[in-house]
């Protein structure tokens, strides 16, 4: 073993470079992984200490007991509890002192007219706390709100919309409220939570704008007297507590909020990060595996000679292994200190592109170090083990072969094992697709489709490159000729140089096609359920925006050129024990502004006890038009609801509307989402879109767009989604880019005679760069094609899984110019690839060449 550890050592100082792409391949994967782990891992720790930080002071949190979640949703709507509580609080003897805490919805508009915030993470806006300890936020600047009209904001959003003490500005609520920023504040220590907006105001002001009714408030803040624990404070408010009503300790508070933003960004952020590493783990498998099996095939001859020195097969093994360890291991670690340098890095980058990542040190955990380690070990030992195996079974006869190119092709046995597993794959699929809905099984297939396209890659590999190298021979004659048999001359190292980038491209396909998908999707929705002329909303998603005025519908109706305006409002009710989003609307009106397919019953009818379903809904209730069906509102209230009608639709109406008479004693801060307009007949749609801009810009100036604009902007999101995919798959192509670089330089290697030899009968340097850069486009060609192939069928898998697995419809689209994009980029990427193997093979001695064994 000692000989064996001694010639690898060797081995490895006298040809660095075979494996240096190996290297890149591995360093890459794991400091991706292990950056991804540290930077989520000082996330959480600097979350964690910015809400102890803020909450420091609140000794206990009194709050309604009860949450209605609906799904989708991590957190639930609490009932408010009344503010007249916090007398009977302070009179407790263990309490120091008590307010209340009153929370909405606010977003606040920038200096340049835009509204800050609200794509993803709340606007919130709510009373300042005059007692310092009891408030979450810091007064940094300024003076607390005195009257009327006067705010404290958090020091970010001041920031992000340019705005200063002194300055005017808009805050929705959604109702539009003109307000004046007297103070500046900061949360934990830092200028705000995450891009979470906060808008303080006086006690008055947030009962009238942000509450249904005055005297409530979301909960109510608890310091605790000298030498009183959390949990003491606890226990001697409960018994004065009415029903309903619970105390929660401060740290359990301070917990839950970190948990809420673990759940709803942290956990999501990294898992999202986590695949893509372990996509470009995954390319990387096919780089190191191809080097090593290429390595091997050179070796030829030499590990034959030491089989006939009396070598054994395992010596032989364990030699290739031991380099494969020493590449691993040392990359690996580096790849750790990568990591680092990474998560250092988007702890400085954040803060520039708007998020504010907490200050402090990085939290560098013993998994989040381990973990990478020993997965880019495995990969890398893994990849290696059948050439180190193949190496292991050479015979010592094989010493007397003159050639040590690897010539091993695409078997019958190949051919058969890769068809039976596509046959299985495309039946798994197509099971979970059409015959049983359902995600994980055509994930399965898709998959065993994936295995199956590697299997299969050599079998393809030779019919491919002759397709689509047959224009070469025209194009660039004998040149061109030459790359194709070089392409042909190895089927299986072709296949799996091509299968880096296939996976690759492969990726990048599935979330394209998923994009379009997703953006034929909503312009079917709005195309199918939408019937009217202009819709007015505002841009928003996640838990952020204030939605818009419930006024504003009324003001619409009233203009002249104006047929029918409906705004959906939003409830939320426990509909027979389970938590469901509800639609407020006037059902009229929304029955002429929208499609909802087939109607039974009435939708005129609903009045203060009736509820409309869809008919989906109902079939999964069993209930149909005159059933009775109980609402358990956030207010505590349980009320029996009549079903006085069943339709059809529900992308843009949701499952379940109420009349806004039967949600008004239930109402807490009253909104609505979209508002559909229709016009009168002979109105042109410019000149109604004006007149109801005019009305707008009453209440907060949110967009009125047509039908269509409203369409492509519902789907604005996606675009920035396939930014951020695009961004992140960069890395897995860089390591497919560096397998074909590193392919075609051991190669060149392997054929420096048959190189020199082409010289010496006439071919020029630019010739020869010419046929290595082709054939390195060939190999991309193939991959490409293969990976287009693929992501365009597990794109169709995704969607119609998706479509059978939910209530919504989904539409499969496929986006052609984006799809002859990603090729364009394959193949440049392969040109690319090829570059500097071309160069080195154009820079050969020839007489040195023609010399080599």
């Amino acid at each position: 073993m000692n000989a064996s550890v001694r010639l690898s050592v060797s081995s490895l100082r006298a040809h660095k470079r075979r494996f240096s792409g190996t290297f890149l391949a591995v360093f890459l994967g794991v400091a991706f992984l292990a950056g991804t782990l540290v930077m989520g891992d000082t996330l959480r720790a600097s979350f964690d200490t910015m809400f102890g930080n803020a909450t420091s002071g609140t000794d206990a949190v009194v709050r309604s007991a009860d949450a209605i979640t609906t799904p989708g949703e991590s957190q639930g709507v609490r009932e408010p509890v009344a503010t007249d509580l916090v007398s009977t609080i302070e009179q407790v003897p263990a309490v120091a002192a008590a307010a209340p805490n009153i929370q909405g919805a606010g977003q606040l508009v920038g200096k340049n007219g835009d509204p800050i915030g609200g794509q993803g993470p709340p606007t919130l806006a709510g009373n300042w706390i005059s007692d310092p300890e009891l408030n979450a936020y810091r007064l940094a600047d300024g003076r607390v709100p005195r009257k009327s009209g006067e705010v404290v904001i958090d020091r970010g959003t001041a920031e992000r919309g340019d705005l200063r003490i002194g300055d005017t500005t808009t805050l929705r609520t959604p109702d539009p409220v003109k307000v004046t920023i007297v103070g500046l504040a900061t949360f934990g220590g830092e200028d705000g939570m995450a891009q979470v907006t906060f808008t303080g105001m006086t006690q008055a002001d947030a009962e009238r704008y942000l509450t249904a009714r005055p005297g409530e408030a979301a909960s109510i803040q608890v310091r605790a007297g000298p030498g009183v624990s959390q949990q003491e404070l606890v226990d001697a408010l409960t018994p004065v507590l009415p029903k309903g009503v619970e105390a929660i300790t401060g740290q359990e508070s301070a917990e839950e909020n970190t948990d809420m933003i673990s759940s709803q960004f942290l956990s999501v952020f990294t898992t999202f990060l986590l695949v893509f590493s372990g996509v470009a783990l995954l390319v990387a498998t096919f780089s190191i595996h191809n080097t090593f099996a290429i390595v091997v095939a050179q070796r030829t001859r030499q590990n034959a000679l030491l089989r006939a020195l009396g070598a054994s097969r395992r010596q032989v093994t364990a030699s290739t292994l031991v380099e494969a360890t020493a590449v691993a291991v040392t990359a690996s670690a580096a790849g750790l200190a990568g990591g680092i340098g990474i998560a250092a890095g988007l702890q400085a980058l954040f803060p520039a592109i708007g998020f504010p990542f907490p200050e402090g040190d990085l939290v560098i955990s013993a998994l989040s170090m381990a973990l990478p380690l020993v997965v880019g070990i495995t990969v890398c030992l893994g990849s290696a083990l059948l050439p180190a195996v193949r190496a292991g079974r050479t015979a010592p006869l094989a010493a007397l072969r003159e050639t040590a190119v690897d010539t091993s092709g695409a078997s019958r046995l190949r051919a058969v094992t890769g068809l039976g597993l596509l046959a299985l794959a495309v039946g798994v699929t197509l099971g979970g697709v059409l015959l049983s809905p359902s995600i994980w099984t055509a994930g399965t297939g898709a998959v065993l489709a994936l295995v199956a396209f590697v299997v299969l890659g050599p079998v393809a590999s030779t019919t491919a490159v002759r397709i689509l190298g047959g224009p070469l021979d025209r194009l660039r004659g004998v040149t061109g000729g030459l790359a194709r048999r070089n392409a042909l001359r190895s089927p299986k190292r072709t296949a799996a140089t091509a299968s880096a980038l296939m996976i690759g491209v492969a990726v990048v396909s599935l979330f394209t096609v998923f994009g379009a998908s997703l953006k034929a999707t909503m312009d079917q929705t709005v195309s199918r359920s939408f019937a009217g002329d202009v819709a007015v909303s505002t841009p928003s998603f996640g838990a952020g925006g204030s939605g818009l005025s419930p006024r504003l519908a009324d003001a619409v109706q009233q203009l002249p050129e104006v047929d029918t305006a409906v705004g959906l409002g939003r409830g939320v009710a426990e509909v027979d024990g389970e938590g469901r989003a509800l639609t407020v609307t006037d059902p009229v009106a929304l029955e002429r502004t929208f499609d909802l397919g087939d109607v039974r019953g009435s939708l005129r009818d609903l009045g203060t006890d009736g509820i409309a379903i869809t008919e989906q809904e109902a079939d999964k209730r069993n209930v149909t038009t005159g059933d009775k069906t109980r609402l358990a509102f956030t207010d505590g209230r349980t009320e029996t609801f009549t079903v006085r009608a069943v339709y059809g639709r529900s992308e843009l109406a949701g499952d379940h509307v109420i009349t806004r008479d039967a949600w008004a004693p239930h109402r807490t801060q009253d909104a609505d989402t979209l508002l559909a307009v229709s016009f009168k007949d002979g109105v042109s749609t410019d000149a109604g879109k004006a007149a109801v801009e005019k009305v707008a810009q009453g209440y907060g100036d949110p967009q009125v767009q047509t039908r269509d604009e409203y369409a492509r902007s519902s789907a604005g999101g996606i675009d920035m989604m396939l930014t951020l995919v695009y961004a992140l798959l960069a890395l897995a192509v860089l390591i497919a880019l560096l397998g074909i670089a590193n392919t075609l330089t051991l190669a060149i290697h392997e054929r420096t005679r048959e190189l020199g030899l082409l010289r010496a009968v006439g071919q020029t340097r630019s010739q020869l760069r010419a046929m290595v850069r082709w054939e390195s486009v060939l190999v991309a060609a193939f991959g490409t094609v293969g990976g287009l192939v693929l992501g365009g069928f597990l794109g169709w898998v995704l969607v119609e899984a998706s479509d059978g697995a939910s209530d919504s419809a989904f539409a499969f689209a496929l986006p052609p110019l984006q799809l002859a994009v990603v090729a364009l980029v394959g193949l440049t990427a392969g040109a690319l690839a090829g570059l500097r193997p071309a160069r080195r093979a154009a820079r050969l001695d020839v007489l040195r060449a023609i010399a080599t064994e």
